[in-house]
């Protein structure tokens, strides 16, 4: 056997063992076999006597058309006749011929431990689509299909395919992709709680919530109106659920009345409070879970099991910045800017100590302002041309924000800089964006819309008809959390389970929740989101 004959069929061998379809223990039953000008596979599998869809599944990796001089696999027999390139007395009954499952099994555990030495691999499950893997995994279809040409016939249930190759140094993380379930022979009661008569703001909940632009009782309604889409949507994919809509009033004096006056046990789920003290007492009156559907800077001082925290605390933030520094740096300069404050301070120096234990970085250089800014001058003292330039501001004081940002602009062309944050705040909103673009602005984010994507078209279309009008930040976040919610207990299994079976994607919303049997469950799903020079974003991570 030639060194060319022997590639081919090291080809086959490791396709075959990538779809568990035939046992590579049972080479000796089958043949290369090479297609012919004219032949399709069912041709081929007429002339073999035997089910197109029986040959390919021998041959994975291979269409229904394949090109001339394809290497193919057919049925082996020792009494096999050809005559014109058709093989007579084939073996008919390929099942005979099949593995057992153990041997299966046993070859599917030795193949996915050699290839997770060098891919990250996921093996699709019943539900799967190319768009939920693309969007989990930040990938094209293009690129996929790529690394599995196999999929150009589609994804199939079982099959084990590639996601990206492993450089070397990476830490691989287990992902896993919460699979949407719906039992429709269960029934959902929800309660939502929300102060639709509040006309006060509350200093503890979310900042853009409650903005001077928006009025909390427009916030509140915008939300409403998501929900009320989630709803509907599965309720038409056969859900029955209850909506229970409470009006919390002005403030929390009447929670308490209202937690005596409705039988909140009676529920499935609590959607809100939205004010945190609010959300603490309900939770420590109930037996069902309190889903907290807002940021709070007292969300970290939740302590009852019962709570959920959609939002990310902000030390989350700051870890997932670091934590993408230290896999994409690799060697020039960081510097960290902040504004001298304690909390700038503090995590200036957080940030130091984390990034220098990485073996790409042997030091990181901090700025603090001198009279309140930061001069030109002290970046170019460190700065180098023709190399990596990453500067990581850890300040939302307005001045020093843009001062700084004016600053690294004015560098040369050569000088290549990259700024990041891990709270994008109003400071950074006030900055024109073509200054953002310029030195590839980098941030992390709770939300991301693709406009292009089929859950944010789908979505955006039955607002309008609903509401003639495009939904809000807070209308898209009422339905993404909603929908998750609900998704998940509409599985029939208990909604803390349903945290350790993936993550999921929403509308905007990622939702990767950490499950504490025994205290608050809470949600770090985030993006790392980019700046791009014709002002697009583009997410990262």
């Amino acid at each position: 056997m030639g060194i060319e004959h022997m590639k081919h069929l090291k080809i086959f061998i490791f396709f075959c063992i990538l779809t568990f379809t035939v046992s590579c223990g049972q080479q000796k039953k089958y043949i290369e076999y090479s297609v012919k000008e004219g032949e399709t596979m069912r041709v081929i599998a007429e002339n073999l006597d035997m089910k197109t869809r029986d040959l390919l599944r021998l041959n994975p990796g291979v269409s229904r058309k394949p090109d001339v001089n394809t290497v193919i696999v057919i049925p082996n027999k020792k009494k096999t006749k050809t005559t014109q390139n058709k093989v007579e007395d084939p073996i008919k009954d390929i099942v005979k011929e099949e593995p057992t499952e153990a041997e299966i099994k046993e070859t599917k555990e030795k193949l996915l431990e050699e290839l997770k030495k060098n891919f990250v691999v996921y093996e699709v499950k019943k539900g799967d689509t190319f768009y939920s893997l693309t969007r989990f995994y930040n990938l094209t279809q293009e690129e996929m299909i790529s690394l599995n040409p196999e999929l150009s016939e589609g994804l199939k249930t079982g099959q084990i395919i590639k996601i990206k190759p492993i450089k070397e140094g990476d830490e691989v993380e287990e992902n896993a992709i919460y699979e949407d379930t719906i039992d429709t022979s269960i029934s959902l009661k929800v309660a939502l709680m929300l102060p639709f008569k509040a006309q006060n703001y509350d200093s503890i909940s979310h900042e853009k919530i409650f903005s001077k632009s928006t009025s909390l009782i427009n916030t509140v309604t915008d939300f409403y109106l998501g929900v009320q889409i989630a709803v509907d949507s599965l309720r038409n994919k056969g859900l029955n659920i209850e909506l229970n809509v409470i009006d919390t009033q002005k403030n929390s004096s009447q929670i308490k009345s209202i937690i005596t006056q409705y039988n909140l046990n009676n529920n499935d789920v609590i959607i809100g409070p939205l004010y945190s003290e609010e959300a603490t007492i309900v939770a420590s009156q109930v037996n069902v879970p309190v889903v907290y559907p807002v940021y709070s800077k007292n969300q970290s001082k939740f302590s009852s099991s019962k709570l959920i925290k959609t939002s990310p605390e902000k030390t989350i933030f700051r870890d997932e910045l670091v934590t993408y520094i230290k896999d994409n740096f690799k060697g020039g300069n960081l510097i960290v800017v902040g504004d001298g404050k304690m909390k700038s301070n503090l995590s200036s120096t957080f940030i130091k100590k984390s990034l220098e234990t990485d073996d790409y970085i042997s030091i990181v250089h901090v700025l603090k302002p001198k009279d309140g800014y930061i001069a030109k001058e002290k970046f170019l003292q460190i700065l180098k041309p023709n190399t990596n330039n990453w500067v990581v501001l850890t300040t939302n004081n307005n001045i020093i924000v843009e001062d700084a940002i004016n600053s690294l602009i004015s560098l040369p062309d050569f000088t290549n800089v990259k700024v990041f944050t891990y709270d994008k705040a109003k400071a950074f909103d006030s900055v024109d964006n073509l200054k953002l673009a310029k030195i590839g602005f980098t941030y992390v984010s709770d939300d991301y819309v693709d406009e292009a994507s089929l859950s944010t078209q789908l979505f955006n279309k039955q607002y309008y008809k609903k509401n003639n009008a495009l939904p809000s930040f807070y209308a898209t976040k009422g339905f993404d959390i909603t929908y998750d919610i609900l998704m998940r207990l509409a599985s029939g299994n208990k909604l803390k389970e349903t945290f350790n079976q993936g993550a999921s994607f929403r509308v905007e919303s990622k939702f990767d929740y950490i499950n504490k049997p025994f205290g608050v469950s809470e949600n770090n799903g985030l993006f790392i989101l980019q700046y791009k020079e014709d002002l697009t974003l583009i997410r990262l991570k």
